[in-house]
């Protein structure tokens, strides 16, 4: 994790659409963290149905959901998870995680689990739902992605190229997947007070703003949601020089 500038997020400024009222939605990695929230907000909102998805279900307390079994790297839990709730509108590909350690000396094994439930993860679920959402008329697709998307930085590199690969594969989808109706969106989002951040203690965000602000942009024609001011700051830079960008990261104190 880097050292981000606190802010509130905010929402867009677009006419709202009506993307989350009535939807029926499946969020991934949704017993605990971000996801819980969003599954929440979701709820709140007037969703019809929200498959709260975890690889345990027991561990799904949050009324007013179905919990659903499902481990983004196995096929076989995804192609149930597919037949199960095939009547999804909403999917909301929010499980991750994070194997901190440089590339050059951290075990193999953490930087291909990174990129099994960041990218092969968000690549299956997508496959296996892209004919579930033509189905029910198109329908979203929500890619919880990262500022990190964008930047490398030390100790987090695997991370990095996990969400960077992820991004990339967000943005062939949206366009693969346009003839059949189905608007795929990029969230972008910095540190939050989640568990998956307890080792880090620069600033963080409150993961039910971070919910918010995703749940305010899929109301509105978005295909990227930056739901905090870090993340803003971080994308302004891309049209630059990296040099310019990486200096300024220095200065902020990372």
């Amino acid at each position: 994790m880097t050292t981000q500038k606190h802010s509130t997020p905010t929402s867009s400024d677009s006419t709202p659409t009506s993307s989350v009222t009535g939807a029926i939605a499946l969020v991934t990695g949704a017993n605990r963290g971000l996801g819980r929230h969003i599954a929440a907000r979701l709820v709140s909102r007037g969703a019809a149905k929200v498959y709260a998805a975890a690889r345990n279900p027991e561990s799904v307390d949050l009324p007013g959901v179905v919990p659903l079994r499902l481990d983004v790297t196995d096929d076989s839990q995804i192609a149930e998870a597919a037949a199960i709730a095939s009547d999804v509108t909403l999917l909301v590909n929010n499980a991750g995680i994070s194997r901190p350690g440089a590339l050059l000396d951290t075990p193999l094994e953490n930087v291909r689990a990174e990129l099994d439930t960041n990218f092969w993860g968000v690549l299956a679920m997508v496959r296996a739902f892209a004919p579930v959402l033509a189905g029910t008329g198109g329908g979203t697709i929500v890619n919880v992605l990262s500022a990190q998307s964008w930047f490398a930085y030390p100790g987090t590199n695997g991370y990095h190229a996990s969400k960077a690969a992820a991004w990339a594969i967000t943005n062939g989808f949206r366009l693969e997947l346009a003839d059949q109706g189905t608007r795929v969106v990029a969230v972008h989002a910095g540190a939050f007070d989640t568990d998956f951040t307890a080792d880090y203690d620069g600033p963080k965000e409150d993961p039910a703003d971070i919910a918010r602000a995703t749940i305010d942009g899929l109301e509105t024609d978005s295909v990227e949601i930056l739901t905090d001011d870090w993340t803003r700051w971080v994308k302004s830079f891309l049209g630059q020089d990296p040099a310019t960008f990486y200096a300024e990261l220095g200065a902020s104190g990372a």
